[in-house]
């Protein structure tokens, strides 16, 4: 039992070194977030529904989580592979559209959730 626990100590260990990597040496991850804390922001201001509340998060922990992967894609393919090669550039170039399909799926959600509250005003 005591080994289970340090393993799992370790894993949640290691990915709070991911978080921090990611947020140092990611100015994407860094502008990710702070629209993240803009629609906090909004949803504080504006007292959105828990529902939207519950949709405003998990839609920021998929970009979070998109920009993270496409971040570590592109560290081991620049490890594996140092110099240019089209199949690298290609799973690199999908990685990030990864990441700008969920973004604009966000931003079409923010708009939903927020637009109808400032159209009030």
């Amino acid at each position: 039992m005591k080994t289970y626990i340090h393993n799992r100590s370790k894993s949640f260990g290691h990915a709070f070194n991911g978080i921090r990597y990611f947020l140092a040496e990611t100015p994407n991850a860094r502008i990710h977030l702070l629209v993240s804390l803009f629609a906090i922001s909004l949803g504080i201001v504006f007292s959105i529904s828990l529902q939207e509340w519950c949709i405003t998060v998990l839609t920021i922990a998929m970009v979070l989580s998109m920009e993270a992967l496409n971040s570590g894609l592109e560290s081991l393919a620049d490890a594996s592979v140092p110099e240019y090669h089209p199949l690298i550039k290609k799973a690199k170039d999908l990685a990030a559209s990864a990441v700008l399909i969920a973004s604009l799926g966000a931003l079409a959600i923010g708009f939903f959730i927020f637009a109808p509250y400032i159209l009030a005003l």
